[in-house]
């Protein structure tokens, strides 16, 4: 079998199982399981996959730029934030990441809501101007410009005073046994110190980033309460999510 046979069948066995051991291919290829770490290593260089140990996992196919993930409508995008949307109560305080599903969330706050909303995110400041009941907190820092977030040193000191009631974070890849990851390591450090403020975390993602994964672990599965995915979502899909104890809400 060609390299490129081999890489392909890789891929196609990546889409059909969602995980792909070296040892197993190298056996059915019949190849050392160093040329399956080469095609491996190769396929991730062209963000194909995302090598894991022992093997790969599906890629995230969210790697654009805030501004042109922004100019994307999504339905999908609409109804996940509305759902959380609907989970802020009066009177709690709310820890909202950047993103612009989190952008979409905040749109959808009711206007006569009172809370706290904390964020390290300038477009979510933005958007809570005209709530006139939401007082808002912004964390300074170096700005990620990537995401338009603040990360570093400065915006994790910000935290240590603050105890939060919920935090709805976005994510690029939700993985049962990869956990939830992204793909800056400033960013997957902010989203770990976010969460550690908060009683509870709620993960806001599409169906195309469960059972993929990205470059940064943010933590265990298991950081997250619950996981608010579009009602179309696959069952193979959160499934597995489910069983390992995470609440499912399908938006």
């Amino acid at each position: 079998m060609l390299t490129h046979q081999r890489k392909n069948e890789i891929l196609a066995r990546l889409k059909r199982e969602g995980q792909v051991v070296a040892k197993t291919l190298s056996e059915c290829f019949g190849v050392s399981e160093d040329t399956i770490r080469r095609d491996l290593r190769e396929l991730a260089g062209e963000g194909l996959l995302q090598r894991v140990h022992g093997g790969a996992l599906p890629a995230s196919p969210a790697v654009a730029d805030f501004a042109h993930r922004q100019g994307i409508e999504s339905e999908t995008k609409r109804a996940v934030a509305a759902a959380a949307a609907k989970m802020v109560t009066t009177g709690q305080v709310v820890i909202l990441d950047g993103g612009t599903t989190a952008v979409e969330m905040a749109r959808r706050l009711p206007r006569d809501l009172t809370a706290t909303v904390v964020t390290h995110s300038p477009s979510i400041a933005v958007e809570l101007i005209n709530h006139p009941g939401i007082e808002v907190i912004i964390i300074g820092g170096r700005l990620f410009k990537h995401s338009i977030v603040t990360v570093g040193t400065a915006a994790m000191e910000a935290l240590s005073h603050i105890r939060a009631d919920v935090y709805f974070m976005g994510v690029t890849g939700v993985h049962a046994t990869a956990g939830l990851s992204t793909g800056d390591l400033e960013e997957a450090y902010m989203k770990r110190a976010l969460a550690a403020h908060a009683a509870e975390t709620v993960v806001m993602a599409s169906s195309d980033k469960l059972n993929a994964a990205s470059p940064y672990m943010i933590g265990e599965l298991s950081l997250a309460s619950t996981i608010i995915v579009e009602k179309s979502t696959q069952a193979s899909l959160t499934e597995p999510l489910a069983a390992a104890g995470v609440t499912m809400v399908m938006a």
